[in-house]
């Protein structure tokens, strides 16, 4: 019989792991001098970092309940989910960086701007700050729990519990609906809340869908990492690869479709609302970066993925999904940055005297490296906790058997 010691994971995490705690050691001393020298540009960075790495712990999460529901091939990734999820923990302690710098970054915070803000007054009953942390406890509450719930039936089903195996299905359906809608709310309290004049019905769409293709790309990043060495290199096959490049390309497009759906919906309306949202995006340098977007965000990795070779070659794949990640961080920074002016001040707070014009701070990158360490630091320890195949998974064996695995 199959024992858990036949896919112990390897060794070199430990060393990956001890990587990712220097790099965000670093990144963490980097960003303490840059909030004692520009502290609004810290919490804007911080903001952007975080965003980013949370997606990935969420989307793992929502993709690791889609597996339990569907029982797709590609559960064979399924630890790697898992791992990443039961990172969420973590993320909420880094939250704290953005509950401090409230003030900084929302202007709904400043009871002397809502007093002279009619639109504002009117939103006093949604963004105060006491329901603002209210909403953020519950959402780590519900993702967390999710998360180290399915973990803990997962183990017990290695431990060979059948009983388990509808549970993490119907804690999965019901889990999905929980991930989707605080995944909504809290892309309105933390991006969209910015800027408290605009309101976008599709927003929450474009999170949840950035944040299962960023889930995606790492999880190529990491198999692919898996794939060249024992115990995976003899059970990954390139029909996995391929299910993971599907998925990222059906992701690829359903980004596309609602920022394009978003972009041509406001413009039709052109409503006094609405439009000074896009007009801070496509002038004063951020029309490059909107175009960036569209080229490599879009264009280019639709291309790439079409084809059928590059989806079942991992040593291809995984340089299409290393840039996935790298212009989803883009996309966050065009999300948020342009609210703000060179000297990190959100323009609402200013009464919009500035123009929020391009440009890019050297925290926005001691940021990601401080909050990408720490993350990476509890995903490979995570990752080394479990066997990295669910051997009891009842639907492996046709998953394996019909890529040639034994």
């Amino acid at each position: 019989m199959t024992s858990d010691r036949t896919y112990a994971p390897p060794e070199e995490l430990d060393a990956r792991s001890a990587i990712a705690q220097n790099a965000g050691a670093v990144g963490l001393i980097a960003c303490a001098f840059g909030y004692g020298v520009a502290p609004d540009h810290f919490f804007r960075s911080w903001l952007i970092a975080y965003l980013l790495f949370l997606g990935i712990a969420l989307g793992s999460l929502g993709l690791l309940m889609v597996q339990h529901l569907s029982g797709g091939s590609w559960g064979v990734f399924r630890r790697v989910f898992e791992a990443s999820s039961r990172t969420l923990p973590l993320m909420a302690a880094l939250f704290l960086p953005i509950v401090f710098g409230m003030t900084s970054l929302y202007p709904w915070t400043h009871p002397d701007l809502v007093l002279h803000d009619e639109v504002l007054r009117h939103k006093t009953a949604y963004l105060n700050s006491v329901f603002f942390l209210i909403r953020a406890f519950v959402y780590f509450a519900g993702w967390t729990l999710i998360a180290w719930t399915l973990s803990r039936w997962s183990r017990q089903q290695d431990e060979g519990d059948k009983s388990v195996n509808l549970k993490l299905r119907y804690l999965s359906g019901g889990g999905l609906v929980f991930y989707t809608l605080a995944a909504t709310f809290a892309s309105v309290d933390w991006v969209m809340s910015l800027n408290p004049h605009w309101y976008s019905t599709l927003f929450g769409l474009l999170f949840v869908g950035g944040q299962g293709l960023s889930a995606l790309a790492f999880t190529i990043i990491v198999s692919t990492w898996l794939d060249r060495r024992a115990p995976m290199a003899s059970l990954f096959r390139s029909s996995h690869f391929h299910d993971l490049g599907k998925l990222s390309l059906a992701f690829v497009m359903l980004w596309a479709y609602f920022n394009f759906s978003q972009y041509m919906l406001i413009y039709a309306a052109n409503l006094v609302e609405e439009i000074p949202y896009f007009l801070a995006r496509i002038n004063h340098g951020w029309q490059y970066v909107a175009i960036f977007l569209v080229v490599f965000h879009f264009a280019v990795p639709f291309s790439l993925l079409l084809s059928r070779d590059n989806k079942r070659m991992p040593h291809r794949l995984v340089w299409v999904a290393l840039a996935i990640l790298v212009v989803r961080y883009v996309d966050l920074i065009m999300l948020v940055s342009p609210e703000f002016d060179a000297a990190g001040t959100n323009l609402h707070m200013a009464a919009g005297e500035q123009e929020g014009g391009f440009y890019l701070h050297w925290l926005d990158l001691a940021a990601p490296l401080a909050v990408g360490g720490l993350w990476l630091r509890m995903f490979f320890t995570q990752l080394a906790q479990r066997p990295l195949l669910a051997f009891r998974d009842p639907y492996l064996r046709e998953s394996l058997e019909t890529t040639g695995s034994h």
